[in-house]
């Protein structure tokens, strides 16, 4: 009887063993980090939605797939004359919209057009490598400022730093010539963006961003979403240059 005892006793150790090694199991999955500790956002990601058409909730049209806003509470604090030149922007987005002109689509609709991007990750800076025109972006983590003046740029300036393990990039100096969606969700020049970038798990990023523009809007407003990593074999971004699709129209060739 008593080695029947100690026989049990053994078994339920080692039982309590696997399951703690069980309950550690979620440690295997934990999320990739740098040498120096920080979350490691190498990777080509994507969003898996359909923001790049309209960040509200909206219903299908021709070319248009279904889908559920991005825009928390899925409302667009606009100023009075400001949602008036939305509608404007709306009924003629399909020549009006600065996508359509193959203008780069600035900051955060870059993020969440169909297309996916690759990031690259240093100590002192974040590279940004889009499928889309071959769009190039830095996020400097070096603790530069932005720089001075009102500087108008398509993608606007970031300057990164980190809140625990969330990436928060700073972005200001905005060109007015982009649009957030096909909708005709638009700002100004007084745009200013904060994005937090915070890894879920090795294969997912919860991206938020703040939009704040007191020439539009009457408050601050957020969209948040998923970014997903690409892990199928031997994935890698490839060639999307808008302009080569109308070059022709534009530089013919002569004797054509």
């Amino acid at each position: 009887m008593r080695l029947l005892l100690i026989g049990s006793a053994i078994l339920a150790a080692l039982a309590a063993e696997a399951a703690g090694v069980g309950a550690q199991a979620p440690a295997a999955t934990a999320i990739p980090r740098t040498r120096d500790g920080k979350p490691d956002l190498s990777g080509i990601w994507q969003a898996m939605n359909t923001a790049a058409w309209d960040i509200q909730d909206h219903s299908a049209q021709k070319g248009v797939p279904a889908g559920r806003g991005v825009v928390e509470g899925n409302e667009i604090p606009y100023q009075p004359a400001a949602l008036a030149k939305k509608k404007e922007n709306y009924e003629n987005r399909a020549t009006a919209d600065p996508e359509t002109k193959c203008f780069l689509p600035g900051v955060p609709r870059i993020t969440y057009m169909p297309f996916p991007f690759q990031i690259v990750q240093f100590p002192d800076q974040i590279t940004v490598l889009y499928e889309y025109v071959h769009a190039t972006r830095y996020i400097y983590t070096n603790g530069t400022e932005h720089p001075k003046g009102h500087i108008d740029w398509w993608m606007g300036d970031s300057r990164g730093r980190w809140e625990g393990d969330t990436l928060v990039v700073d972005l200001i100096h905005f060109i007015d010539q982009t649009w957030f969606d096909r909708a005709g969700n638009f700002h100004s020049d007084a745009l200013h963006e904060v994005e937090r970038y915070t890894l879920i798990d090795r294969d997912h990023i919860n991206y938020e961003v703040t939009i704040e523009d007191p020439k539009v809007f009457t408050r601050p407003w957020k969209m948040s979403m998923v970014l997903y990593r690409h892990t199928e074999k031997n994935f890698q971004l490839l060639d999307y240059e808008c302009y080569g699709f109308d070059f022709e129209k534009y530089y013919p060739y002569p004797g054509n």
